[in-house]
């Protein structure tokens, strides 16, 4: 950051530009500026790596366009984003370098970070995990019995489950149908008893995701899948039904996990950017290490895109400023993410931890609080589901939420005309969001007087619309790594560190103070009046169970 930059952008000369600007695009609408742009459509269109990114419905003008790359320019946004890809320490609370661009670095390319060439660290560890992934996938990895290991399920949390979930979701049309696999996050005991139901011990594999094993919930429900195998295959049986995503070895031994089967990952790599590392061996497993390469590949073809594309045509760029300005210029608190692919079901909470564990801070990287909005809350659901639950509010609704469509031209298990039905309602969707139905035009269909303002829809509601032609490995890198870097871009724009997650600390470490006082009816509490009054009346019901 050279002299003239600040952390705080509302310092900037393009904030107060962007502020007045705000203030006169409230009174146009999206049916004005597409009259006004005839072709706002294809001018508001960006490709790359196989996406297709339609910005034209958001509420911008070329102004705003021009102001909000100024903004970036003036916050030093380029020059974050290389340091980002060179390996430099911006994780400034925690003094990591952030690096998950390197998870995906083709074969033979080298990255050196701190005197280490990190990129031969994961083709190591890709290589270790292909091998182990073919050997599992075809029989030759046998559990104590002998038996070919047809269940796997991924024990983790936060990036540790979301992540492989979500890919394992997305891509199960890739995966081995012959072999089911299960996702344990959740301390509550119905999660990990109900991920069991049914399975086999003798076939069931177990993969422990906890860079530092040590992690409560997972530890936990490992513990309980470790008494499931050893009740019923005996002591020995844990070495060939667990393996480990870890960098302690000395836990991992302790547990009974050969580290010759434990898989690492790195500091510089954050949970919520960790799928593509070792912690995605269960969907290498799924979908093997072909797909898991094409995948691998969607990552980087967007990290050379968002890395080199000039600003103008920079799909994550435009998209990182685009939420900064319906943030902080059109008072937007939220942002839908709506996949009309069932496929990608898990895709919008996977979302909610990366974006809103990333930039739902209150103070900047130099510690001073901020006096303006920072991370939306993200949520959403697949279309065409949502259509008949909360899409009510979106069009009518008092409170205006922005959104992203996303679409796949051709449906990987064609039915009849379903494909297109389903396209016809996410393009019907997004534009009547934007352009709404007039008073008039709900007169013209012979509608009843008294029933005129029920019907009306009024519109400029923003969505930006994704469409590539299939939800296939590379397409789903590519589109997981737009949101990283639009994300990158939003925290760098606010000052703030989108790389560290103090804000989860406390609440664990709280917990831990907690369960004692649960566990002993007897141990004084001296907590607040609230918490105190809870402890003991669940500590009643407990003891009626």
């Amino acid at each position: 950051m050279n002299s003239t930059q600040s952390n705080d952008p509302t310092l900037a000369p393009a904030w107060a530009r962007l502020s007045d600007l705000a203030i006169g695009l409230r009174a146009r609408e999206l049916r004005g500026l597409f009259a006004d742009e005839p072709d706002r459509g294809p001018a508001w269109t960006l490709e790359a790596a196989g996406l297709r990114a339609d910005f034209s419905k958001q509420r911008i003008t070329g102004d705003v366009m021009s102001a909000l790359l100024d903004l970036a320019r003036e916050q030093g946004v380029l020059a974050k984003r290389d340091a980002m890809f060179a390996g430099e320490h911006i994780n400034a609370t925690e003094d990591r370098a952030v690096l998950h661009t390197a998870l995906r670095l083709p074969p033979g390319a080298t990255r050196e970070v701190d005197g280490v060439d990190v990129a031969a660290e994961v083709r190591d560890v890709l290589e270790r995990m292909a091998d182990f992934a073919d050997r599992v996938r075809d029989g030759r990895w046998t559990g104590a019995t002998g038996e070919r290991m047809l269940n796997i399920v991924n024990i983790g949390i936060g990036g540790s489950d979301l992540g492989p979930a979500m890919a394992y979701e997305a891509l199960r049309f890739y995966s081995d149908r012959d072999m089911t696999f299960r996702f344990v996050s959740n301390v509550d005991p119905t999660d990990i008893t109900e991920a069991l139901r049914g399975l086999d011990p003798a076939q069931t594999l177990f993969i422990v995701a906890s860079k530092t094993f040590g992690t409560q919930e997972t530890l936990t429900n490992a513990k309980a899948a470790r008494d499931w195998i050893v009740d019923a295959l005996g002591e020995g049986a844990v070495e060939k039904h667990f393996v480990a995503v870890s960098t302690n070895a000395e836990r991992v031994t302790a547990f009974g996990i050969d580290v010759a089967n434990m898989f690492g990952f790195w500091d510089w790599v954050g949970g919520r950017y960790s799928m593509d590392s070792a912690i995605g061996l269960s969907t290498m497993i799924a979908i093997g290490p072909g797909r898991f390469r094409e995948m691998l590949d969607g990552f980087h073809a967007m990290d050379e895109h968002f890395l080199r594309a000039a600003p103008e045509s920079n799909i994550p760029l435009r998209m990182g400023l685009i939420a900064v300005w319906n943030r902080d210029f059109l008072d937007i608190p939220t942002n839908a993410v709506l996949p009309y692919a069932q496929f990608l079901s898990r895709f919008p909470a996977y979302l909610q931890q990366l974006t809103m564990e990333s930039n739902g801070k209150s103070v900047r990287i130099d510690g001073a609080p901020v006096d303006y909005n920072t991370g939306a809350i993200y949520w959403g659901e697949p279309g065409t589901n949502g259509q008949h639950s909360f899409y009510q509010l979106l069009h009518q609704g008092t409170e205006i939420v922005s959104c992203d469509f996303i679409l796949f031209a051709q449906a990987l298990e064609p039915v009849f005309d379903m494909q297109d039905m389903l396209a016809a309602n996410a393009l019907a969707q997004a534009a009547v969001l934007a352009f709404g139905r007039t008073a008039e035009e709900v007169r013209a269909d012979g509608t009843p007087e008294e029933l005129v303002p029920h019907k009306v829809m009024p519109g400029n509601r923003p969505s930006t619309f994704i469409l590539a032609a299939r939800l296939e490995p590379h397409a789903l890198g590519a589109l997981i790594a737009m949101y990283e870097h639009s994300v990158f871009v939003q925290g760098a724009v606010w000052g703030i560190d989108s790389f560290d997650q103090w804000g989860v600390e406390l609440g664990k470490a709280m917990a831990n103070s907690i369960l004692p006082d649960l566990q002993d009816a007897d141990r004084p509490l001296d907590r607040d009046s609230s918490t105190d009054a809870l402890i003991r009346a669940y500590q009643a019901l407990h003891a009626q169970g």
